[in-house]
């Protein structure tokens, strides 16, 4: 399932499924195909997400420090570069926050499915 997150102030910004429920989660919405973000609660919903994608940073840096030095034992570089590939939640969620931000000063609210 691929989610569509449409703003009359910023345009549309396409999630796959994965990536969307997280973020939903993170802001306390339902996950689903249709909803909607009022002007009133995203300032909470940027700040979650903010949250999270410092969270998310954390996490990675840790895994990414764990990785090396089972690389360095075992010198492994076909794994080093599989990770680097990997693309984060924190990733992911930086056009959103964008796109919240930008609506909220908008004044016009977000919706998806509808």
């Amino acid at each position: 399932m691929i989610y569509e997150f449409k703003s009359r102030v910023t345009g549309t910004v396409v999630m796959n499924k994965g990536a969307a429920e997280w973020i939903l989660g993170v802001i306390g919405k339902q996950p689903g195909p249709q909803g909607i973000i009022t002007v009133e609660q995203m300032p909470a919903a940027i700040e979650a997400l903010r949250k999270a994608v410092e969270e998310d940073k954390r996490a990675v840096r840790e895994a990414r420090r764990e990785s090396a030095h089972r690389e360095a034992e075992a010198e492994g570089a076909e794994e080093e570069e599989a990770a680097a590939a990997v693309v984060t939640h924190a990733q992911r969620a930086w056009p959103f926050i964008e796109m919240l931000v930008e609506a909220h000063k908008g004044g016009r609210e977000i919706t998806w499915g509808v």
